[in-house]
Formats: structure tokens, C-alpha cells, sequence
């Protein structure tokens, strides 16, 4: 049984709202039943998210840009064995980084619980996070990266060939382009650098994981931006549900 819409509508109402419409936990969430304290995006961008109320079964070791949708499967589905603790977000343009990052996770907290589990995909590591974990005996989602296992393996991988042209976003990356596109890559300091970084792509494709107009405004704006065609397809959750269900179960 998969996620509903109606599901994550209510799961993730409180998503696009700013740290004035939501209470501020630093860069701690702590999972209290139908409820999580989540930081805002940019907490999750630049420090990610500590597991706060330990419970000795699962632990998920996530990008940052992930939170809000586990959390929300979390809620959901009941999954109160499962903690979440995430590395900050911008390690997506980072990726080098990451498994430095994950080795440190699990050196630091993996006594406290009985299985980790790294909600990670390849993302630019190239192959480097899969040795990783292999060598501690640890399971990561399988696929490329976040854009693959949101719209589902197979099917990303059927489409892929037609759409080399094309720049993913998901809900977290349109609520912070500034912050992982446009600043980064110094669009807002030198615009003419635009065709340089986007003139091979045709097409924004946003991945949206949740119904919202005011997220699907705002990735329409993306896509004007880098003067690009514009194109959003709900996912929802994707293979990460998939493969959270299973975690779920099997701990």
C-alpha cells in the first residue's frame, strides 16, 4: 500500500511555511507521535538534523533534503522504531564529502541503536558511499540519486534516455534554489554565465512530492529563470517509501 495524496497533503501541510509559521528546534527534530518539531530549510541546508529521543532500533542516516518526507512517512505510517538523523543538506553540492560524513554518523551514533540503515542513493560519490556501505554492512537505497528513486528506478531509467536535456528539482531544491543553485554558481553576482552552466538543457523537470500551487508557482519561476521549458510531475514519495516500508519491517 502506497502513500495517498490526501496523505501527504496532510503529512507535509506545514511545509512550505517559514520559521515564523513553525516552532524552531535548532538542528534537532525530535519525533513525538503524529507530530515533529522540524527545522526550516535552511537549518537543514547548513547543519541538518540530530536524532533527539534514541529508542535503540532503527536509525536512518538521511540528506537533509530528505527530513521533511521521512518524517513524514514516519508519522504516517507509524513507524515509531525509526529515528532520523540527517547530514546538512548541501552536501548535494558536495558530494565528496558525504561519505566522510556518513563514516563519522555511525562512528558517533551507531552504539545507541540496533540497525542503521543510510537513506542515501549514489549522489555523485561515485560509487565511493556503496564501498562504504558494504564495508560496514550497511544497507543504502539503491539507484543514482534522489531524482532516480523519487520518480521510481524503473521508470526514471526507461525516460532517462529521452531526457539528458533535462534539470531535476524536487520540493526541497525549489524552495532553496537560491541557496544550491543560483547563489553557488554565482548567477546572482554574474548572470551571463547562464547559457555557460544551462545552455545544454531544454527543460525543468520538477518532482514534486507534494500538492502545492505556491511550490509549483515557485518551480515555474525556476524554470524562467534559467530560461528553460517547464514540466512538474507528482511523485510522491517514490521508491524511498518503497524502501522505508521494507526497513520498517524488517526492524
Amino acid at each position: 500500500m502506497t502513500t495517498s495524496k490526501s496523505d501527504i497533503l496532510v503529512a507535509t501541510s506545514d511545509a512550505g511555511a517559514g520559521p515564523r509559521d513553525r516552532p524552531r528546534a535548532g538542528a534537532g527534530a525530535r519525533l513525538d507521535g503524529a507530530a515533529a518539531m522540524i527545522p526550516d530549510d535552511q537549518t537543514l541546508t547548513e547543519h541538518g538534523l540530530q536524532a533527539q529521543n534514541p529508542r535503540g532500533k532503527v536509525l536512518l542516516i538521511a540528506c537533509g533534503a530528505l527530513a521533511r518526507e521521512i518524517l513524514a512517512l514516519i508519522r504516517i505510517n507509524g513507524w515509531e522504531h525509526m529515528d532520523l538523523v540527517c547530514l546538512p543538506a548541501i552536501l548535494h553540492n558536495h558530494p565528496d564529502k558525504i561519505c566522510d560524513a556518513v563514516a563519522a554518523t555511525v562512528a558517533k551514533r551507531g552504539g545507541e541503536f540496533d540497525t542503521i540503515k543510510v537513506a542515501y542513493a549514489d549522489c555523485g560519490t561515485g560509487g565511493q558511499l556503496f564501498d562504504l556501505c558494504n564495508n560496514l554492512g550497511l544497507e543504502m537505497i539503491k539507484g543514482p540519486h534522489c531524482y532516480s528513486f523519487y520518480d521510481g528506478h524503473e521508470v526514471f531509467h526507461k525516460r532517462s534516455g529521452d531526457e539528458t536535456t533535462a534539470f531535476f528539482m524536487t520540493d526541497f531544491l525549489v524552495r532553496q534554489f537560491d541557496a544550491f543553485v543560483w547563489k553557488p554558481l554565482g548567477l546572482d553576482r554574474h548572470p551571463g554565465l547562464l547559457d555557460s552552466y544551462f545552455g545544454h538543457y531544454e527543460k525543468l523537470i520538477y518532482q514534486a512530492q507534494t500538492d502545492d500551487a505556491a511550490l509549483d508557482a515557485k518551480a515555474r519561476d525556476c524554470a524562467e529563470r534559467l530560461g528553460l521549458a517547464y514540466e512538474r510531475r507528482f511523485t510522491g514519495y517514490g521508491d524511498l517509501e518503497t524502501t522505508l516500508r521494507d526497513w520498517a519491517s524488517a526492524g
